[in-house]
């Protein structure tokens, strides 16, 4: 449903949803529409179950430890507000995580007098560079799966393990990686992972999920207080029963993963991701974010020249050549989805060689 005047090199930020999908998203809009109470008072519960069923074979996971929330953040927010912290408990993070997840954690260590400790990654050994910053009051370790601005697929598995080792809670922002990476929630070895549909798994907007272990069921609350709260509730319960609101995004990501499943081709646009960090670090004249390409998975990051203005850049490649691609904190980040073809990177590469020999 793309505007086709456009070079959309934009997928990770919000996705976009193939055209048989948004049928079925609204498919269901209609039919909720057509009879509410039956809808949400007698048949919703198991219409999520359902769609829990082939969300958890996806992500390798049992469908009563993962529940639909509306983003990666939302289930960010669950864990960071059901942790009880005490004063000097402190969660480690890396210095690449999403701004947004880093305000959740600021926000919730500065009301129990925790702190958010924010760890730089040594790409040559990153297990070992963040836990250097690990102590005998560190409670949790909080990172990505696939870092949002620079693009970097972590080590997850081995960082688990680790902190593990070291008897800590290990929580992963998978906000990228379904359908991105390779995903197997029963072998990789996090506590609580939350994820977003709507991005490479290509759901409509507003579906996502956190996964729990099941021994960490009982401690993890909700955004709010609602009916899922009747009687003590389970972990599903809790989380997704939120009061009124329209479900058809949760209902509709089983017809996106199908579709998914059927059309995509993650190596085709793995290499295209190698062949744009190699080409566009060439065209900048600079070294890509990943040092190697195991770090690389459907998303590039490259740095900018010294004195080159990111959001002049964006604006013009975007007026001028109707280009979206993200330019931000010194960066520029391609993504390749199923739909990009090699003529989106000489597009780019094309107006990236005009423009900066412009300035």
């Amino acid at each position: 449903m793309l505007d086709p005047e456009v070079c959309f090199l934009n997928h990770g930020s919000f996705g976009a949803t193939p055209r048989v999908v948004f049928d079925v998203y609204q498919q269901w809009q209609r039919e909720l529409e057509r009879q509410p109470v039956e809808f949400l008072g007698r048949r919703l519960d198991d219409l999520l179950m359902q769609a829990r069923v082939p969300l958890a074979d996806f992500i390798g996971a049992r469908p009563q430890d993962l529940a639909f929330v509306q983003n990666a953040t939302t289930g960010v927010n669950v864990v960071a507000r059901s942790l009880r912290l005490e004063p000097d408990d402190e969660v480690l993070a890396t210095d690449l995580e999403y701004g947004a997840c880093d305000l959740t954690w600021e926000h919730w260590c500065r009301r129990s007098g925790a702190r958010y400790v924010r760890k730089s990654l040594d790409l040559a050994d990153p297990v070992g560079s963040l836990f250097e910053a690990a102590g005998d009051h560190t409670r949790a370790v909080f990172v990505s799966h696939v870092t949002s601005s620079t693009a970097l697929v972590l080590p997850v598995a081995d960082i688990c393990a680790e902190a593990h080792r070291r008897g800590l809670l290990a929580i992963v922002d998978g906000a990228h990686a379904p359908a991105q990476v390779p995903l197997d929630l029963g072998v990789l070895g996090a506590d609580v992972y939350t994820g977003n549909c709507h991005k490479w798994l290509c759901a409509p907007k507003g579906s996502g999920f956190i996964w729990a272990r099941q021994d960490h069921h009982q401690w993890l609350e909700s955004p709010i207080v609602s009916w899922g709260w009747e009687g003590g509730g389970d972990f599903v319960s809790r989380i997704e029963k939120q009061g009124t609101r329209d479900p058809a995004a949760y209902l509709a990501t089983p017809a996106a993963i199908a579709f998914v499943r059927a059309q995509d081709e993650p190596e085709r646009s793995h290499e295209l991701a190698l062949e744009a960090r190699r080409e566009l670090a060439g065209v900048l004249g600079v070294e890509p974010a990943a040092p190697d390409e195991r770090y690389v998975g459907r998303m590039a990051a490259v740095p900018l020249p010294a004195g080159v203005d990111g959001d002049a850049l964006q604006r013009r490649l975007y007026d001028e050549d109707r280009i979206e691609v993200p330019v931000a904190s010194g960066l520029l980040r391609v993504s390749f989805a199923m739909y990009n073809e090699r003529s989106d990177l000489d597009r780019l590469v094309t107006a990236l060689r005009r423009i900066l020999a412009s300035v």
